[in-house]
């Protein structure tokens, strides 16, 4: 029986095979995602083949996904990428121009 190692040191992330971090539990849960959607398809009396078909092509899918997002954004990637998406496109300051004056004329007098 094949045994793999999952190595941590101290201070660093998760890896295994490559994929890191966040991408190590969306690959898991996706795969668990697709063998609980293939059961219930089975269950329901789906054709096996197309049953197969779709898990084998899921899958395959799942693992393209989650490879190229490893390697396109990094371990942090993701979540500087969720980060960036909250931050606003600007910033409307609704302060009247000669507030602005006002509390500049303060700051070089003193």
């Amino acid at each position: 029986m094949v045994t793999y190692h999952i190595n941590k040191g101290i201070g660093r992330t998760v890896e295994f095979k490559g994929l890191k971090a966040q991408y190590l539990f969306i690959f898991a849960g996706g795969l668990l995602g697709i063998l609980v959607f293939i059961m219930i398809m089975y269950m329901a009396g789906v054709n096996t083949y197309l049953c197969l078909f779709c898990g084998g092509s899921g899958s395959g899918l799942l693992i393209w996904l989650t490879f190229s997002l490893n390697n396109k954004y990094g371990e942090h990637g993701l979540m500087k990428l969720g980060a960036r998406k909250k931050h606003p496109k600007y910033i409307i300051s609704r302060k009247s121009i000669y507030r602005y004056l006002k509390s500049n004329v303060k700051n070089a007098v003193s």
